[in-house]
């Protein structure tokens, strides 16, 4: 799929002082090295919590970009893993290196901006307020509430059937 930009400064909050601390190291580690592992560890943990299966995962980051790699089953799964590891604060693109199973017509990617609703998306997007549970359902289990987006976070917008 590509790179995908993402705002840095929101989303979910999972580095810092809340991460694991490091195991101790018997020689010297480059401090960004390490920070990177604990990123990168954080980064594929956050995947595995929302129950998104990926097939040799793996995460790689470096500065405020994450290169995700892997096999899914299918498209959706594909874009929920992009937007798992970009909603994060501190990333602020993903480079797409996943490979879907089953292809579908991609999803197209709204960011969020403040004063947005479901329902306005949904109204921008298929003309109809009302279809604001399909981007909801689309983006679950990112989304736990309808009524709770944030400015900065980015959503998945599917094609109508």
């Amino acid at each position: 799929m590509g790179i995908f930009d993402f705002v840095k400064d929101a989303g979910a909050k999972i580095f810092g002082a809340d991460a694991p601390a490091p195991q101790p190291q018997t020689r010297q580690v480059d401090p960004q090295l390490l920070e990177a592992m604990k990123r990168k560890k954080a980064l594929e943990k956050l995947v595995a919590d929302f129950g998104l299966e990926v097939e040799g995962l793996e995460v790689e980051v470096s500065g405020d970009t994450a290169v995700v790699r892997g096999k899914v089953d299918s498209q959706e799964e594909r874009e929920k893993v992009v937007l798992a590891v970009g909603n994060v604060v501190g990333i602020a693109h993903v480079d797409d290196r996943l490979e879907a199973v089953k292809p579908a017509p991609e999803a197209k990617m709204h960011t969020v901006v403040s004063g947005d609703t479901l329902s306005k998306i949904a109204k921008a997007h298929y003309g109809n307020a009302n279809k604001y549970m399909v981007i909801f359902e689309a983006n679950q289990p990112l989304l736990k509430d309808p009524n709770k987006i944030y400015p900065g976070q980015v959503l998945r917008i599917p094609p109508l059937d």
